[in-house]
C-alpha cells in the first residue's frame, strides 16, 4: 500500500472510531460489553479486519512499521476497542505464517472483511505455554482427537475457528506441539465466558474445553511438531504489537494531562505553573519518547525479516512498565477527580494493565532477553552505537 493509501485508511479508522466509541463508553465500562452490531459494521466500512492480510486475499497488506501507528491510534480511544480490533488482525496474521495455500483461499479472504475471524488457544488453566501444554491433539486415521483446555482466548464470544496449540506427539516435547485449527461449532467443544476484566473492557475471554473433539488432519496449520517454534515466532511479532498499544495509551495520557495542567487554575496559576507538575510531564513524556523510538527500531528490523527476541521482550517489558507509570501520573495531575468517571484518566490506568500481562509478565520477558544473551545473542542490525 502506497503512503497515500495508508494515510486515507489511517485517518479513516481513527475517525470512524472516535465518532462511535466515547459515546458509548460509559455503556461499555457498565456492561462489560461492546456491542457488535454497532461495532462490526464500522470496522468493516473502513477496513479494519484485514490490516495485515496480504492484498491477494482482500486485505491491506500493511507492514508492521504501517500497523503500529493504526494500533496505537486505537488504543488511544479506548482499550477494549483496541483488544477487539487487534486480537483479530493479529490472529488473522498468524494463520496467513501457518497455513498452507488452499487454507488461506478459503479463509483469508473472508477475515479481511470480518466474515470470519480467529482466536488463539495457547495459555492454558493448568499448565505452562511451552513444553509443558496439557491439550493434546492425537491423530486417529484422517482426524484428530482434541482433548484439554485453554483459556483467556480473546473475542472467544465472536470468533468462527480457534488456532490451538497442543501436543500431537506427547513423550517428544518441545517437538511434540502442533497447532490444529478448530471451527467453533465442533461438537465436544465448550466455549464458557470467562469474568470481567480490570480493565479493557468490553473485551471477551473464553475458556474452552475440548473433549473429543474430531478435527480433520487437513485442519493442522504447518508441519506436526512445529507448534513451539511457531508460538515463540509470533510471540515475538506480537509483543511488539502490545507495546505500540502501550504507546497509545500513554500518548493520550500525556496530553490529557498537558491539557489539564493548562486548564486547571489553583491559588490563581494554572497548575502547570509548578514543578511538582512540571516533573511529572517531563517524566511523562521521556517515557513516550523513548517507547517511540524503540517500536522505531524494532518494526523497521520486523520489517527487514529480522528475528528480535531480544528487541521484541524489550519492547513489549519497557512499554508496559512505561504505561503504567504514564497513567498513574495522569491521575496524580488530575488529582482526586481523576479517580472518578469524569475524564478517562481511570479508565486508561485500568488499562493499561492489560499490557503489563498480554504476552508474558514481565517476568517472562526478563527470562527471554537474559537467555537469548547467554546463549550467544544479540540486538540485531546495525547501529551508529556499534564499539569502534
Amino acid at each position: 500500500m502506497d503512503d497515500t493509501d495508508y494515510r486515507k485508511l489511517r485517518q479513516a479508522i481513527s475517525r470512524a472510531m472516535w465518532d462511535l466509541i466515547p459515546p458509548l463508553e460509559d455503556q461499555i465500562e457498565e456492561t462489560d460489553w461492546i456491542p457488535k452490531d454497532v461495532l462490526v459494521p464500522a470496522l468493516r466500512e473502513v477496513n479494519a479486519f484485514g490490516l495485515l492480510i496480504p492484498e491477494q486475499y482482500g486485505g491491506s497488506g500493511l507492514t508492521v512499521s504501517q500497523y503500529l501507528p493504526i494500533l496505537a491510534d486505537l488504543s488511544r480511544v479506548h482499550g477494549g476497542l483496541r483488544g477487539f480490533v487487534h486480537a483479530h488482525n493479529s490472529s488473522a496474521h498468524v494463520f496467513a505464517m501457518l497455513a498452507g495455500e488452499e487454507q488461506k483461499d478459503e479463509l483469508l479472504p473472508l477475515v479481511a472483511t470480518g466474515h470470519a475471524s480467529f482466536g488463539m488457544g495457547i495459555t492454558e488453566p493448568d499448565h505452562g505455554t511451552g513444553a509443558d501444554l496439557g491439550t493434546t491433539c492425537l491423530r486417529e486415521g484422517e482426524d484428530y482427537r482434541v482433548n484439554g483446555q485453554k483459556w483467556l482466548t480473546t473475542n472467544s464470544d465472536w470468533v468462527s475457528h480457534f488456532i490451538v496449540f497442543a501436543k500431537t506427539d506427547p513423550d517428544a516435547g518441545a517437538r511434540g506441539v502442533s497447532a490444529v485449527l478448530v471451527e467453533r461449532d465442533r461438537p465436544g467443544l465448550t466455549i464458557e465466558p470467562l469474568p470481567g476484566t480490570l480493565g479493557t473492557r468490553g473485551l471477551q475471554h473464553g475458556h474452552l474445553t475440548f473433549r473429543d473433539v474430531l478435527v480433520p488432519a487437513a485442519n493442522r496449520l504447518g508441519e506436526e511438531g512445529q507448534g513451539l517454534s511457531l508460538i515463540e515466532r509470533g510471540m515475538e511479532v506480537s509483543r511488539v504489537f502490545v507495546a505500540a498499544s502501550s504507546l497509545g495509551t500513554a500518548e493520550q495520557a500525556l496530553a490529557l494531562s498537558v491539557a489539564r495542567a493548562n486548564d486547571r487554575v489553583t491559588f490563581g496559576r494554572p497548575i502547570g505553573a509548578r514543578q511538582s507538575i512540571q516533573r511529572y510531564l517531563a517524566e511523562m513524556a521521556a517515557d513516550v519518547y523513548a517507547l517511540r523510538t524503540m517500536l522505531e527500531d524494532a518494526a523497521a528490523k520486523l520489517d527487514a525479516g529480522l528475528r528480535i527476541p531480544i528487541e521484541a521482550s524489550a519492547c513489549k517489558l519497557f512499554g508496559s512498565e512505561a504505561v503504567c507509570r504514564v497513567t498513574d501520573r495522569a491521575l496524580l495531575v488530575f488529582g482526586g477527580i481523576g479517580f472518578t468517571r469524569k475524564y478517562p484518566v481511570e479508565r486508561m490506568l485500568r488499562d493499561a494493565r492489560a499490557n503489563v500481562v498480554e504476552e508474558g509478565p514481565p517476568t517472562i520477558q526478563h527470562f527471554v532477553i537474559a537467555r537469548t544473551l547467554l546463549d550467544g545473542g544479540a540486538l540485531q542490525g546495525p547501529s551508529i552505537f556499534e564499539p569502534a
